[in-house]
């Protein structure tokens, strides 16, 4: 059983396997600067002894030591039931070491000399998956997803009906269960539908209900979603779907605040609270005269716009970490996280379905991945398995791999200007020029 790791009322707890002093204490000071708690041993055997009582967040470990190499330090720890994820520091010599590491279990590595930044920076994606840090916003951290929670808290409180609009699998549904949730009707009923999902004839009996007869097989009476809903919320997705005779239906129910069974003789009240949404371009179709103006202006009282994953970058990673955990905890797998290939190629990939298809794909990951830690090729099967991560035919092959991550992070860093990332890479502009013409990669100035 793995020991619990830190809780989070403390720091988070870095152990630190190095044997060299200058080293050590350089890297021990600046995980105490960042706020981090740090063990540190001079050997793998003392490591091994102390980590096998205490679970540290992360483990920062040099593949070479007095006593034993990286390996067997891995190995120990993982029969001992550890499963802090390990970050190790190699020369140029130990890559093929490190890269077995990688595909046993190991987090991540970094090739020395380093600069301390990319040292931190990997640390801290290590320990965010084990530490949920959140400033109370539900939909995600990136400023155009915060603008929009924003909006959807402050209209939480009123009756006004909302629409909302964005592409397919961008998380309509969820800002809609926010909004119920964060208002005055949150213990009263969220019920919803698709409107595209039934045709025109069975979506009717579905909103407004039936009488027992009504149509054939109405063999008793039918409380549709209007009436089920109570005080609470209805929620319309897909609502451009609506054939003309619904749209007109639905117009009188947000206009008079009635509705009529199908079949029925008389009007019903309707006291709840209508959320719409769509990734059609209502204004198009209004133009076009394919939905109802009055309906349109009826629904869009107060619009809210759904980013595209594409536009909230910062979201993918915390969201995919999620869902893993979900999925982890459902299947019951022993999952840890991603490799930092996997998560190189999620926040490469443009997610054209958006948040549904992230969460897509780490289902499917979480369900097929051979390792504790998921893969690239676990989350994208349609590619082909990144080399790293496959069986390297030479230490030239992985010198590439690690040369080309390291450059392609201080060129993000440094917005792409070539001088600023040689600059932190501590390379001359000219060595760097060159390492981006032999990589195939591209920098600016």
């Amino acid at each position: 059983m793995a020991l619990p790791a830190s809780p989070p009322e403390v720091a988070p707890l870095v152990a630190l396997i190095e044997d060299d002093p200058v080293m050590g204490q350089s890297v021990a000071d600046w995980l105490a600067v960042e706020g981090y708690r740090t063990s540190w041993f001079r050997n793998g055997a003392e490591a091994i002894r102390a980590l096998s009582r205490q679970a540290p967040d992360a483990i920062i470990c040099d593949i070479r030591l007095p006593d034993m190499n990286g390996e067997e330090v891995h190995r120990a720890l993982v029969q001992a039931g550890g499963d802090a994820p390990m970050l190790f520091v190699t020369g140029h010599g130990d890559i093929a070491q490190a890269v077995r590491l990688m595909q046993a279990g190991a987090a991540d590595y970094l090739t020395k000399p380093f600069d301390i930044e990319a040292l931190l920076r990997r640390l801290e994606a290590l320990i965010a998956p084990r530490w949920q840090r959140s400033e109370g916003f539900a939909l995600g951290e990136a400023p155009a997803i915060q603008s929009v929670e924003r909006v959807l808290r402050r209209v939480a409180s009123i009756d006004s009906t909302v629409l909302l609009t964005g592409p397919s699998g961008s998380g309509k549904e969820v800002a809609a269960r926010l909004l119920h949730a964060e208002g005055p009707r949150a213990r009263l009923p969220f019920v919803a539908t698709n409107c595209a999902a039934l045709p025109a004839e069975l979506l009717e009996s579905e909103i407004f209900g039936h009488e027992r007869g009504a149509f054939t097989h109405a063999t008793s009476r039918h409380a549709g979603l209007a009436e089920q809903a109570g005080a609470g919320t209805l929620f319309l997705d897909e609502v451009a779907e609506l054939s003309p005779p619904l749209q007109a239906k639905l117009l009188r129910l947000l206009q008079e605040r009635v509705f009529r069974r199908l079949g029925g003789e008389r009007d019903l009240p309707f006291r709840a609270r209508i959320v719409a949404a769509t990734n059609a371009d209502l204004d198009a179709q209004v133009a076009e005269g394919r939905f109802r103006e009055d309906l349109f202006f009826r629904l869009a009282v107060i619009r809210v716009a759904m980013p595209p994953l594409r536009d909230r970058p910062e979201d993918v990673l915390p969201l995919a970490r999620r869902f893993l955990g979900e999925f982890a905890a459902s299947f019951a797998r022993p999952l840890r996280g991603f490799t930092s290939l996997a998560e190189e190629a999620l926040l490469a990939h443009d997610h054209p379905g958006n948040v549904r298809e992230l969460r897509n794909r780490v289902e499917r990951a979480a369900a097929l991945a051979e390792g504790e830690l998921v893969t690239a090729a676990d989350l994208f099967p349609e590619r082909a398995p990144p080399r790293t991560e496959a069986a390297l035919s030479s230490l030239a092959d992985a010198r590439d791999a690690a040369e080309r991550r390291a450059i392609t992070a201080a060129l993000a860093a440094a917005g792409g200007d070539v001088a600023r990332a040689a600059e932190a890479l501590k390379v001359s502009r000219s060595t760097l020029f060159e390492k981006l013409r032999r990589l195939g990669l591209r920098g600016e100035g």
